[in-house]
Protein backbone atom coordinates (compact mmCIF):
# COMPACT_ATOMS: atom_id res chain seq x y z
CA UNK A 1 0.00 0.00 0.00
CA UNK A 2 2.72 2.19 1.15
CA UNK A 3 4.81 1.46 -2.54
CA UNK A 4 1.26 1.86 -4.51
CA UNK A 5 0.93 5.72 -2.30
CA UNK A 6 4.52 6.68 -3.43
CA UNK A 7 4.17 5.81 -7.12
CA UNK A 8 0.76 7.92 -6.95
CA UNK A 9 2.40 10.58 -5.57
CA UNK A 10 5.68 10.48 -8.15
CA UNK A 11 2.92 10.17 -10.93
CA UNK A 12 0.70 13.11 -9.67
CA UNK A 13 4.42 14.81 -9.32
CA UNK A 14 5.41 14.22 -12.97
CA UNK A 15 1.91 15.59 -14.39
CA UNK A 16 2.52 19.15 -12.19
CA UNK A 17 6.19 19.46 -13.65
CA UNK A 18 4.43 19.32 -16.95
CA UNK A 19 1.52 21.80 -16.76
CA UNK A 20 4.02 23.93 -14.37
CA UNK A 21 6.61 24.01 -17.12
CA UNK A 22 3.99 24.99 -20.03
CA UNK A 23 3.07 27.11 -17.62
CA UNK A 24 6.23 29.16 -16.28
CA UNK A 25 6.84 29.67 -20.43
CA UNK A 26 3.75 31.14 -20.56
CA UNK A 27 4.94 33.27 -17.65
CA UNK A 28 7.94 34.59 -19.31
CA UNK A 29 6.60 35.05 -22.23
CA UNK A 30 3.40 37.04 -21.23
CA UNK A 31 6.25 38.96 -18.99
CA UNK A 32 8.37 39.22 -22.02
CA UNK A 33 5.93 41.26 -24.33
CA UNK A 34 4.05 43.44 -21.77
CA UNK A 35 7.87 44.89 -20.27
CA UNK A 36 9.69 44.95 -24.21
CA UNK A 37 7.49 44.63 -26.78
CA UNK A 38 5.94 48.29 -28.26
CA UNK A 39 2.62 47.99 -30.14
CA UNK A 40 4.40 48.99 -33.50
CA UNK A 41 6.13 45.81 -33.01
CA UNK A 42 5.86 43.01 -36.47
CA UNK A 43 7.69 40.48 -34.62
CA UNK A 44 9.68 39.81 -31.76
CA UNK A 45 12.75 37.27 -30.73
CA UNK A 46 13.43 35.10 -27.46
CA UNK A 47 17.19 35.05 -28.21
CA UNK A 48 19.19 31.98 -28.45
CA UNK A 49 20.73 30.01 -25.92
CA UNK A 50 18.73 32.16 -23.36
CA UNK A 51 14.84 30.38 -25.12
CA UNK A 52 16.53 27.21 -24.41
CA UNK A 53 17.81 28.28 -20.61
CA UNK A 54 13.98 28.41 -19.81
CA UNK A 55 13.88 24.25 -19.78
CA UNK A 56 17.21 23.74 -17.85
CA UNK A 57 16.12 26.44 -15.65
CA UNK A 58 12.83 24.24 -15.13
CA UNK A 59 14.46 21.56 -14.66
CA UNK A 60 17.02 23.32 -12.11
CA UNK A 61 14.15 24.76 -10.38
CA UNK A 62 11.97 21.63 -9.66
CA UNK A 63 15.13 19.77 -8.68
CA UNK A 64 16.02 21.92 -6.40
CA UNK A 65 12.92 22.79 -5.13
CA UNK A 66 12.07 19.09 -4.47
CA UNK A 67 15.51 18.32 -2.89
CA UNK A 68 15.49 20.97 -0.44
CA UNK A 69 12.07 21.05 0.91
CA UNK A 70 10.91 17.70 0.18
CA UNK A 71 11.93 14.70 2.55
CA UNK A 72 11.57 12.09 0.63
CA UNK A 73 13.55 13.34 -2.33
CA UNK A 74 16.25 14.32 0.09
CA UNK A 75 16.69 10.50 1.44
CA UNK A 76 16.57 9.41 -2.47
CA UNK A 77 20.69 9.32 -2.21
CA UNK A 78 22.72 6.20 -1.99
CA UNK A 79 23.29 6.36 1.68
CA UNK A 80 26.94 7.80 1.28
CA UNK A 81 24.95 10.10 3.51
CA UNK A 82 22.18 9.79 6.18
CA UNK A 83 19.20 12.64 6.56
CA UNK A 84 21.37 14.02 9.37
CA UNK A 85 24.43 13.90 8.16
CA UNK A 86 23.41 15.66 4.81
CA UNK A 87 24.99 18.66 3.55
CA UNK A 88 21.98 20.49 2.32
CA UNK A 89 20.16 19.38 5.65
CA UNK A 90 22.51 21.14 7.62
CA UNK A 91 23.42 24.06 5.62
CA UNK A 92 19.54 24.74 5.05
CA UNK A 93 19.17 28.10 6.60
CA UNK A 94 22.31 29.25 4.27
CA UNK A 95 21.41 27.34 1.45
CA UNK A 96 17.88 28.25 0.75
CA UNK A 97 18.57 32.31 0.32
CA UNK A 98 21.57 31.56 -2.36
CA UNK A 99 18.73 29.08 -3.98
CA UNK A 100 15.96 31.88 -4.20
CA UNK A 101 18.65 34.39 -4.92
CA UNK A 102 20.44 32.56 -8.20
CA UNK A 103 16.63 31.76 -9.37
CA UNK A 104 16.27 34.98 -9.49
CA UNK A 105 18.93 36.29 -11.33
CA UNK A 106 18.57 33.69 -13.99
CA UNK A 107 15.08 34.31 -14.58
CA UNK A 108 15.86 37.90 -15.19
CA UNK A 109 18.89 36.96 -17.98
CA UNK A 110 16.37 34.68 -19.59
CA UNK A 111 13.42 37.61 -19.60
CA UNK A 112 15.58 40.26 -20.70
CA UNK A 113 16.46 38.15 -23.72
CA UNK A 114 14.30 39.62 -26.54
CA UNK A 115 15.30 41.50 -30.27
CA UNK A 116 12.43 43.37 -31.10
CA UNK A 117 12.00 44.32 -35.08
CA UNK A 118 9.75 46.90 -36.02
CA UNK A 119 9.34 48.76 -39.48
CA UNK A 120 12.14 51.22 -39.23
CA UNK A 121 14.36 50.00 -36.43
CA UNK A 122 15.52 46.97 -33.96
CA UNK A 123 15.63 47.30 -30.64
CA UNK A 124 17.83 44.64 -28.93
CA UNK A 125 17.70 44.03 -25.07
CA UNK A 126 19.70 41.92 -22.45
CA UNK A 127 20.45 41.74 -18.87
CA UNK A 128 23.56 44.10 -19.57
CA UNK A 129 20.85 46.64 -21.48
CA UNK A 130 17.51 46.50 -20.37
CA UNK A 131 16.77 49.84 -21.34
CA UNK A 132 17.65 48.36 -24.66
CA UNK A 133 20.12 48.94 -27.95
CA UNK A 134 18.28 50.98 -30.94
CA UNK A 135 19.42 50.61 -34.25
CA UNK A 136 18.27 50.97 -37.76
CA UNK A 137 18.51 48.69 -41.04
CA UNK A 138 21.83 50.80 -41.49
CA UNK A 139 23.26 49.05 -38.50
CA UNK A 140 23.04 45.55 -39.92
CA UNK A 141 26.49 44.46 -41.70
CA UNK A 142 25.46 40.90 -42.58
CA UNK A 143 23.00 38.54 -42.92
CA UNK A 144 23.78 34.25 -43.00
CA UNK A 145 20.77 32.15 -43.75
CA UNK A 146 20.04 28.59 -44.53
CA UNK A 147 19.00 25.15 -42.82
CA UNK A 148 20.80 22.97 -39.97
CA UNK A 149 21.84 20.11 -41.71
CA UNK A 150 22.43 16.01 -40.10
CA UNK A 151 24.45 16.49 -37.13
CA UNK A 152 24.96 15.08 -33.51
CA UNK A 153 21.66 15.86 -31.97
CA UNK A 154 21.87 17.77 -28.55
CA UNK A 155 19.32 18.33 -26.16
CA UNK A 156 17.80 22.05 -26.29
CA UNK A 157 19.96 22.91 -29.55
CA UNK A 158 18.93 23.18 -32.84
CA UNK A 159 17.54 20.00 -34.80
CA UNK A 160 17.77 19.13 -38.75
CA UNK A 161 15.93 21.25 -40.71
CA UNK A 162 15.82 24.08 -38.40
CA UNK A 163 15.43 27.56 -40.95
CA UNK A 164 18.14 29.75 -39.58
CA UNK A 165 18.19 33.41 -40.41
CA UNK A 166 20.92 35.45 -37.90
CA UNK A 167 21.95 38.92 -38.62
CA UNK A 168 24.61 40.76 -37.07
CA UNK A 169 24.72 44.28 -36.17
CA UNK A 170 27.92 46.84 -36.09
CA UNK A 171 28.64 46.17 -32.20
CA UNK A 172 28.80 42.35 -33.46
CA UNK A 173 25.77 41.58 -32.10
CA UNK A 174 24.30 38.52 -33.85
CA UNK A 175 20.23 37.60 -33.74
CA UNK A 176 18.81 35.11 -34.95
CA UNK A 177 15.30 36.22 -36.72
CA UNK A 178 13.80 32.25 -36.43
CA UNK A 179 14.14 32.27 -32.58
CA UNK A 180 10.75 33.74 -32.64
CA UNK A 181 8.78 35.04 -29.10
CA UNK A 182 5.60 36.66 -30.87
CA UNK A 183 4.75 38.13 -34.27
CA UNK A 184 1.97 40.82 -35.12
CA UNK A 185 -1.34 39.27 -36.51
CA UNK A 186 -0.11 35.86 -36.19
CA UNK A 187 1.52 35.84 -39.62
CA UNK A 188 3.87 33.34 -39.64
CA UNK A 189 7.71 34.92 -39.25
CA UNK A 190 9.15 33.10 -42.65
CA UNK A 191 6.79 36.06 -44.39
CA UNK A 192 7.89 38.81 -41.95
CA UNK A 193 11.55 37.41 -42.63
CA UNK A 194 11.06 37.50 -46.56
CA UNK A 195 9.89 41.41 -46.35
CA UNK A 196 12.94 41.95 -44.28
CA UNK A 197 15.74 40.26 -45.86
CA UNK A 198 14.35 41.82 -49.56
CA UNK A 199 14.73 45.16 -47.89
CA UNK A 200 18.35 44.46 -46.40
CA UNK A 201 19.61 42.86 -49.63
CA UNK A 202 17.98 45.84 -51.90
CA UNK A 203 20.35 47.77 -49.63
CA UNK A 204 23.36 45.57 -50.24
CA UNK A 205 23.69 43.91 -47.22
CA UNK A 206 26.44 41.51 -47.29
CA UNK A 207 24.63 38.10 -47.36
CA UNK A 208 26.05 34.44 -46.68
CA UNK A 209 22.95 31.87 -47.73
CA UNK A 210 22.93 28.09 -48.98
CA UNK A 211 20.72 25.96 -50.35
CA UNK A 212 22.84 22.98 -49.17
CA UNK A 213 20.08 21.56 -46.77
CA UNK A 214 16.82 22.65 -48.27
CA UNK A 215 15.15 19.70 -48.90
CA UNK A 216 15.03 19.16 -44.75
CA UNK A 217 13.22 21.85 -44.18
CA UNK A 218 10.22 20.02 -46.37
CA UNK A 219 9.98 17.01 -43.89
CA UNK A 220 8.39 19.05 -41.77
CA UNK A 221 6.77 22.36 -43.32
CA UNK A 222 3.89 22.71 -45.32
CA UNK A 223 5.29 23.66 -48.66
CA UNK A 224 3.93 27.64 -48.39
CA UNK A 225 7.05 27.84 -46.02
CA UNK A 226 9.07 26.15 -47.39
CA UNK A 227 8.36 28.33 -50.96
CA UNK A 228 9.08 31.48 -48.66
CA UNK A 229 12.54 30.07 -47.44
CA UNK A 230 13.34 29.03 -51.07
CA UNK A 231 12.56 33.13 -52.04
CA UNK A 232 14.72 34.07 -49.17
CA UNK A 233 17.89 31.44 -49.57
CA UNK A 234 17.89 32.58 -53.02
CA UNK A 235 17.56 36.33 -52.93
CA UNK A 236 21.15 36.46 -52.17
CA UNK A 237 21.95 34.40 -54.88
CA UNK A 238 20.28 36.37 -57.45
CA UNK A 239 21.97 39.81 -55.95
CA UNK A 240 25.11 38.13 -56.39
CA UNK A 241 24.76 37.65 -60.09
CA UNK A 242 23.97 41.16 -60.84
CA UNK A 243 26.96 41.93 -58.73
CA UNK A 244 29.28 39.98 -61.09
CA UNK A 245 27.50 41.33 -64.10
CA UNK A 246 28.05 44.84 -63.02
CA UNK A 247 31.27 44.14 -62.23
CA UNK A 248 31.59 42.74 -65.38
CA UNK A 249 30.09 45.71 -67.15
CA UNK A 250 32.39 47.89 -65.78
CA UNK A 251 35.27 46.16 -66.72
CA UNK A 252 34.60 46.45 -70.34
CA UNK A 253 34.12 49.75 -70.24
Amino acid sequence: MKKFKIIFVYILSLIAIVVLTIGIYMLIIAVQEKLFVSEEYLMWIFKYPASRLVFIYEIYLFAGFFYIFKKEFREMGTGAYSAKDNFLKKHRRQIIPIFITLNIALFYVIVSAVTVITNSKIIDYSFLSPQGREYNYNDVVSINTGVYGKKLYIPFTHSKGDFFYIIELKDGSKIDLTEVGGVKNEEHEVFIIEKLDSELVKMNVPKVSSMKNFKYSTEHLDKIYTDKIRNILENSQALGWKMLSRRAQCRRK
